[in-house]
């Protein structure tokens, strides 16, 4: 297996949508809360909100919604171009790659004050949101998503309604578990979020990108962290060496 397809095997993993869907939450309640009450992590209620401000002839208004909208197809499209543009003999996974372009995204929002450019602010959480709710698509084999739990919701009672009927065995139990979890992690985002926002304030936002290290290094695969501690090794040698051969 090379290194690509075992960072997408680790992409999977329970632990890593846990975490991905605890920023998810961490990202909508910081919109909500700190710039203009809006949810950017989907395109739903932007596309409900550009529609009441059509009708209404809200022209400004609605060409905040449409840029967020506009920032969420382009999120999608930017994964894809990622996907399939990343061979699979570099080093980097590709979902390690929009990790990365997620981060250096969102390091900058800090730095916005909000007001006059939430609807800026808003835009680059919708583009960043589509990027990993279109890279991070399943877990443990199930599809999922990290930004969203609509979705998650229906999949978790689906399975559970099959094991309880009889229809099924115990695998739906466990995936019903998953599925609850995963939207456990996204409410404890949105909670501890709130209190973490409401109690330090907007500086608080970089432990979203923080976040999104943490899983980049937990999808990390074997081989990969092989090549690191062989790099690192090489070169503390290297160093030592050159300094012994010093007269």
């Amino acid at each position: 297996m090379t290194s690509t397809a075992a960072t997408e095997a680790h992409a999977e993993r329970l632990a890593a949508a846990c975490l991905l869907s605890t920023v998810g939450g961490f990202l909508d309640i910081y919109t909500y809360l700190y710039r203009g009450r809006v949810f950017a992590n989907a395109a739903t209620g932007n596309l409900v909100l550009f529609g009441l401000n059509l009708a209404e002839l809200n022209w400004m208004v609605c060409a905040k919604y449409l840029l967020a909208i506009i920032s969420y197809a382009a999120g999608v499209f930017a994964a894809e171009a990622v996907h399939r543009h990343l061979p699979e003999s570099r080093r980097l996974g590709w979902h390690q790659a929009v990790l990365l372009i997620e981060v250096i995204c969102l390091l900058p929002v800090v730095l916005v004050p909000h007001g006059n450019f939430d609807f800026a602010v808003n835009a680059v959480v919708s583009f960043v949101c589509a990027l990993q709710v279109q890279t991070f698509r399943r877990m443990n084999g199930l599809p999922f998503a990290s930004t969203m739990c609509t979705g998650n919701l229906r999949s978790g009672t689906e399975a559970l309604f099959r094991r309880f009927s009889g229809q099924s065995s115990g695998g739906d139990l466990r995936n019903a578990f998953r599925y609850y979890l995963v939207i456990v992690c996204f409410i404890a985002g949105a909670a501890v979020g709130t209190a973490l926002l409401r109690t330090w304030g907007e500086p608080v936002f970089v432990l979203a990108p923080l976040g999104l290290i943490a899983v980049f290094f937990l999808i990390v695969s074997k081989r990969q962290y092989a090549m690191l501690r062989r790099r690192l090794t090489g070169r503390r040698d290297g160093k030592t060496a050159a300094g012994r051969a010093k007269p």
